[in-house]
Order: structure tokens, then C-alpha cells, then sequence
């Protein structure tokens, strides 16, 4: 992060400072605050990102370039959305572009599995839990990218109809369309582990 920043303050005094003023003063070339919004989203959005492209290394590569690009980008930001729904539509943009440009072939790898206590959990049990997850993935491998990203901001990290509209950028009417063609493909797909 280049240019010439303001001074900076100490870190405890910014990190109580809501994303607003921080969106302000980082815009200033602040690095600092930008430094703390940075930690204050990091973690959502790699949460998001591993959803998504079912790879962590992707995720956060796919992280790291949309802070860059927000970085650059910042004195252009007008606040018509709040700064992590913006940093959400970036993301997200980012990680559609990797899904657009992978082989359809590609394995997605979205949930990850759970490791049982060895003794709890017969041998069979973990082989069946094992080809369920295969199933999943196979199944999410058979969405599109814009179906599978509104899938996984609805149903995974629980957002709005709304929010996802804003995020990517269309209807909330087809938000809920993508949404219920996801459902449904998804329901067929795993229909002989219910």
C-alpha cells in the first residue's frame, strides 16, 4: 500500500472506530485504518471465499487480491453500500471469475468433512459419511457459478435476499430463481441420502 499516508494512530484507538470513519480516513491514506477494517473482514470473507471455490489457498489468494484492488480502488468508494457489502461484492466477483475460468471437470470441494473421534464412529459410518460429502461435492460441482454463489450466501452464511442482490449484482427476483434452481438440483442430486 503505497502513497503518502496520514499519520497513524495507535491501533486500539481506531479499532473501536465503526467502518464509516474508518472508510474515511483510509480513503486519506490512513493505512492504519485500512489495516483495521482488514482484520475486522478478513475472516468473514475467507469464510466466503472457501465456500465458494472449495479451495482455502484459492480463498484467500482471491482475499488478498480484492484488499489490494479495495486499497486501490478506495478513493473512488461513495458509500452507497456499506464498506463490507462492497468488499462482499468484490469478493465475490473475484471468486466468480475462478469458477468462470475452471475446467467444468474440476472437483469443488465445498463442506469440509468432519473428523469423528475414531472410537465413537464404526468403520462403516465413516465410509458412508465419506461418499455423502463425495456426493456433495459432485452435486455442487453441477451448479452454475452464479447458482452456486447465491446458494452459498443464502443457505451457508445466511444472508438476505437484498444483500445478495446487492453483492453480485442483479434482481432479488432472480437471486430467489437461482436460489431455488440451486435447492432443487442440490435435492435431486442427494436424493438417495435422505
Amino acid at each position: 500500500m503505497s502513497g503518502d499516508p496520514t499519520p497513524t494512530r495507535p491501533p486500539d484507538a481506531q479499532a473501536g472506530l465503526d467502518d464509516a470513519l474508518l472508510t474515511v480516513r483510509a480513503a486519506e491514506g490512513d493505512e492504519e485504518a485500512f489495516a483495521v477494517l482488514v482484520r475486522r473482514h478478513v475472516p468473514a470473507l475467507v469464510r466466503l471465499a472457501t465456500r465458494l471455490l472449495g479451495n482455502r489457498a484459492e480463498a484467500e489468494d482471491a482475499v488478498q487480491d480484492a484488499f489490494i484492488s479495495a486499497w486501490r480502488r478506495l478513493p473512488e468508494f461513495r458509500g452507497q453500500s456499506s464498506f463490507g457489502t462492497w468488499l462482499h461484492r468484490i469478493v465475490t466477483n473475484r471468486c466468480l471469475n475462478v469458477l468462470r475460468a475452471r475446467k467444468p471437470q474440476t472437483a469443488l470441494e465445498a463442506v469440509d468433512e468432519m473428523a469423528a473421534p475414531a472410537h465413537t464412529v464404526a468403520p462403516d459410518r465413516i465410509v458412508e459419511g465419506r461418499a455423502a460429502v463425495h456426493d456433495l461435492h459432485e452435486a455442487l460441482s453441477g451448479l452454475s457459478a452464479e447458482q452456486r454463489t447465491c446458494w452459498v450466501l443464502r443457505e451457508l452464511d445466511d444472508r438476505s435476499y437484498e444483500f445478495i442482490a446487492e453483492t453480485v449484482g442483479i434482481t432479488q427476483q432472480a437471486v430467489r430463481a437461482r436460489v431455488f434452481r440451486a435447492r432443487r438440483h442440490l435435492t435431486n442430486a442427494m436424493g438417495a441420502w435422505r
